[in-house]
């Protein structure tokens, strides 16, 4: 991509986001910052105890995302959040109205595998219903793209550098 966007790697869990945004940043040479960074220490002991979060704990969350978002306008960045549904990404193009979404889906037996397989991550297996109920595609009118997690990270993130060449200006 030849001007540096903002890149918001989303998708349910267990679909690669902390894996593939490093590589994506990486091959277009800016810095990443991984969402779960940004949650409140309340979240995720709300996650780890296999409890869904709801919006009103969301909203911080992504507002502070966005503000790593705005902050790296111009310069370009990567950074993960599940953005799973259109407010999320309304809220996160209000901070970053250049963000473009990397949408990383897959079917649900994979991502299941994935997560079955993940080692010290605090997001249990128990709430991928959750995740795939609140899953809103992203609309013919938002800026991203989406990308099959089938394949090694690396496939998925030429795909997703291909993909986001549209991006180009």
């Amino acid at each position: 991509m030849s001007t540096p966007h903002v890149v918001v790697v989303m998708g349910v869990a267990g679909t690669g986001k902390t894996t593939v945004g490093p590589l994506l940043a990486a091959a277009l040479g800016v810095p990443y910052a991984e969402g779960d960074d940004f949650h409140p220490p309340e979240n995720i002991a709300k996650m780890s105890a296999g409890t869904p979060l709801e919006d009103t704990d969301r909203w911080p969350w992504l507002d502070a995302i966005g503000t790593w978002a705005h902050g790296r306008a111009g310069l370009g960045g990567v950074v993960s959040s599940s953005a799973l549904k259109r407010s999320y990404r309304d809220r996160l193009r209000a901070a970053a109205p250049d963000a473009v979404f990397l949408h990383l889906s897959g079917d649900r037996p994979l991502i299941e595998q994935r997560m079955a397989e993940r080692k010290g991550h605090f997001m249990p297996t128990a709430l991928i219903d959750s995740q795939f109920a609140a899953l809103e595609e992203l609309g013919a009118d938002e800026a991203g793209v989406a990308v099959d997690v089938a394949g090694s990270p690396e496939d998925i993130t030429e795909r997703a550098v291909a993909a986001l060449r549209r991006f180009d200006s």
